[in-house]
């Protein structure tokens, strides 16, 4: 801290950093205007160099940051390629599947922390009875029977009109982006107020980034008739989020640990469901009888005809509809393929994707033959 000035603390770790053998780069934040320069001065007793001016709030300095950790970056990254480099005659393998990403997101205050520290089984991050205590997304690599994940703790997200300060808006943005990168989505609730206006929207963002969406629902502990609660959220979540049917939710407590182990198996399987694949004939022998069961509507006088579909893509479920007038398919009609879809083929929760094409007329082009 420049404005503070070299404290003993300070010292202190500037010891232990000389006897670590590892570079180190000093930085002497809070340096805008004038009033760090001498707090900058000041740390060029600890021994490891000049200091590096910045100010994290304002974004000054940090291009000199950069250009003083580029050749350690570079440095680093030429070594990894030469320990990982693959002989001549040698065939790289990696069998192991990659570490599954799970985000834990929600409002402020509703348990997430705490319910990581209960699934690592440490007091990794910071916890209170305050709201707002984790400001950055962090990420934990760990194990859970035998597969590796990377558990990444949010900032609480409360509503864009209520984020008025900066740091604030900086965390969101940190969480939203969490969401966009992670495989898996647990977003928990608090037992005691159960789906927010807020927790809706948050659902809804992790819907629109096809994501897989997993309900945790916190302090269970603390409700008294269990049955009842979980048929208000069943209700809840049939009439708000009939884009995400069939969602699995998850009752537990985090403070005592009580249902925790339930939510990493729920999590893994979930991540199976979210990258699976159908093959074509199945897919076109379901979509004859979801036509046949209830035809398209007419549009303009005209008759909506399916021609076949095929699965593009996974993760999540994405799949081509070719059709004679996609232009005019009413979402009604798709929101019944989709529901279809998720019944026959068992995939409850997961986001599917329909992308509608235009199927080629087969005479288009062709000269009429003469008599």
């Amino acid at each position: 801290d420049a404005r503070a000035g070299l404290m003993p603390l300070d010292s202190a770790f500037a010891g232990w950093l000389r006897k670590s053998g590892k570079p180190v780069i000093l930085v002497a934040n809070k340096s805008e205007g004038r009033g760090g320069e001498a707090g900058r001065m000041e740390a060029s007793r600890l021994g490891l160099g000049d200091a590096i001016a910045v100010s994290a709030e304002h974004g000054e300095g940090l291009g000199d940051l950069y250009d003083a950790l580029a050749p350690l970056a570079a440095a680093k990254g030429e070594a990894a390629q030469e320990d990982g480099a693959i002989h001549e005659g040698e065939i790289e393998e990696d069998d192991e599947p990659k570490a599954l990403q799970l985000a834990i997101v929600g409002r402020p205050n509703v348990g997430k922390s705490t319910l990581i520290n209960q699934l690592i089984g440490e007091e990794r991050m910071l916890t209170g009875p305050e709201a707002g205590i984790t400001r950055d997304a962090i990420a934990i690599e760990w194990e859970h029977r035998g597969r590796a994940i990377r558990l990444v703790d949010t900032a609480g997200l409360r509503r864009r009109a209520k984020v008025v300060d900066k740091l604030e808006w900086l965390s969101t943005a940190d969480t939203q982006r969490a969401i966009k990168y992670a495989q898996v989505v647990v977003l928990v609730l608090d037992s005691t107020d159960l789906l927010e206006k807020q927790d809706l929207a948050i659902a809804r963002q992790v819907e629109e980034e096809g994501r897989a969406l997993l309900i945790a629902v916190n302090k269970w502990d603390l409700v008294e008739d269990k049955q009842a609660a979980l048929r208000k959220l069943a209700d809840r979540l049939e009439i708000s989020l009939p884009q995400c049917r069939g969602l699995k939710v998850i009752p537990l407590s985090a403070r005592t640990g009580r249902g925790v182990d339930k939510l990493l198996d729920a999590a893994v399987a979930l991540e199976k469901l979210w990258s699976t694949r159908i093959t074509t004939s199945p897919l076109n022998r379901w979509l004859q009888v979801m036509e046949d069961s209830h035809p398209p509507p007419l549009v303009k006088g005209r008759r909506l005809k399916l021609r076949y579909m095929t699965q593009t893509k996974s993760r999540p479920p994405t799949f081509a509809l070719f059709c004679n007038i996609p232009q005019e398919m009413p979402d009604s009609y798709l929101r019944y393929l989709v529901n279809g879809m998720r019944e026959r083929f068992k995939l409850p929760g997961i986001p599917i994707r329909f992308v509608l094409r235009r199927s080629e007329n087969p005479y288009a082009g062709r000269k009429p033959k003469k008599d």
